[in-house]
């Protein structure tokens, strides 16, 4: 079973960026989509702002 979620230290290890950033990108996507601070990213979102293709960063991520 895959998850539908995508948390910052998973944004750090497809990015090779700090954690930190890793946050910063999550706030960047929640704020770009109208997002609640209580509601979580998707990996689908995530994938479509940063222009990856979700079965390389499925790949990636546990």
């Amino acid at each position: 079973m895959s998850r539908i979620c995508i948390y910052p230290k998973d944004v750090q290890v497809v990015t090779g960026k700090s954690e930190r950033y890793g946050r910063t990108i999550i706030s960047k996507i929640k704020e770009h989509l109208n997002k609640e601070s209580h509601q979580l990213v998707t990996i689908d979102e995530f994938c479509d702002f940063m222009g990856f293709e979700i079965s390389k960063v499925q790949g990636l991520i546990k």
